[in-house]
């Protein structure tokens, strides 16, 4: 049997054919049409999936089921999408929608919770149960397996880790609070203070990449400048490295998950990212050293985390 995943977000759509193991048969995408409504993005979402059938010489008895990830809150039981800002969605009927078109059970979860599934159903380990995945993008984005299921909480809105009050008052979120989480960890953050570093420091190595690049920092400047030996490069990572820990740490005590997956693009950095937050995580979350602590590990799936995951809603 084959699982149809697709990955919905504000400008793109990517879909996939996933087989029982968790592997990519074959993927294509298309545009959002955002303006159009959702029933042309569902229609458009249908041609993708008959045009993959069709290469594949799939059957429709041959698929198990459909399973949409999306931005924003989501009823899952229901197949509704309550709100979702990106893609002007308000209480959209998609699993509903998508019946119209193949007669096989459609399920809908958010897209942050998929890639979650995804990453944890690529552990391949059945004797973990609690689980968080933590995406370190333009924003933090995350989410939460409790039990082997997707934990979503009683309005569908559970696990959005990156708006966790970190600092009162602090530097302005995307959300329109100050102080959340994500105006630390992002990358977008580390970018934010690159740039404020190399206005500050301009003799520095971090000043002089800005500088070559039109005067824009990236999420790796800082760690490039850090391996360079660079004092200020090594400030603001390991600042950076700070913010992310506390976030995980909060995570940690809260939930007390056996795994912590990190991933998106300031994942990249590797083990110049993750080596110095397990530090702070095995000295700083609660509990003597005695104690086994969440084991952290990088993401290994990508951009192919969201199209398993919502694929695997069905599973």
């Amino acid at each position: 049997m084959y699982y149809i995943g697709v990955d919905l977000g504000g400008t793109g759509i990517k879909i996939g054919v996933v087989d029982e193991k968790g592997t990519i048969i074959e993927k294509d995408s298309c545009p959002t049409r955002v303006k159009d409504g959702y029933k042309e993005i569902v229609k458009d979402m249908s041609q993708v999936i008959n045009s993959l059938k069709a290469k594949l010489n799939i059957s429709d008895d041959e698929i198990h089921s459909i399973g949409i990830g999306s931005p924003g809150a989501i009823d899952d039981k229901n197949g509704v999408v309550i709100f979702s800002g990106n893609l002007e969605f308000d209480y959209v009927p998609l699993a509903e929608e998508m019946k119209k078109y193949f007669d096989k059970p459609v399920y809908v979860g958010n897209d942050a919770n998929c890639a979650a599934l995804g990453e944890y159903f690529a552990l391949n380990d059945d004797s973990i149960e609690d689980f968080v995945a933590v995406t370190l993008g333009t924003g933090v984005g995350g989410g939460i397996i409790m039990n082997k299921k997707i934990f979503t909480g009683f309005n569908g809105m559970a696990g959005e880790i990156g708006h966790m009050g970190l600092v009162m008052n602090g530097e302005p979120c995307t959300c329109g609070k100050r102080g959340c989480w994500e105006a630390y960890a992002s990358a977008t953050a580390i970018i934010r203070e690159t740039e404020k570093a190399a206005r500050e420091y301009p003799d520095s190595y971090v000043a002089k990449l800005v500088e070559e690049n039109g005067g824009k920092g990236s999420g790796k400047t800082a760690f490039i400048a850090q391996r360079a030996g660079d004092k200020i490069g090594d400030m603001v990572v390991k600042n950076y490295v700070q913010a992310v820990a506390e976030g995980i740490i909060n995570i940690v005590n809260a939930i007390q998950p056996q795994v912590v997956v990190i991933g998106g693009g300031v994942s990249k950095e590797g083990e110049g990212l993750i080596n110095p937050v397990r530090e702070y995580v095995e000295e700083y979350s609660f509990g003597p050293s005695t104690v086994k602590k969440a084991e952290l590990r990088l993401a290994t799936l990508g951009n192919d985390a969201g199209i398993i995951g919502a694929a695997f809603l069905g599973k």
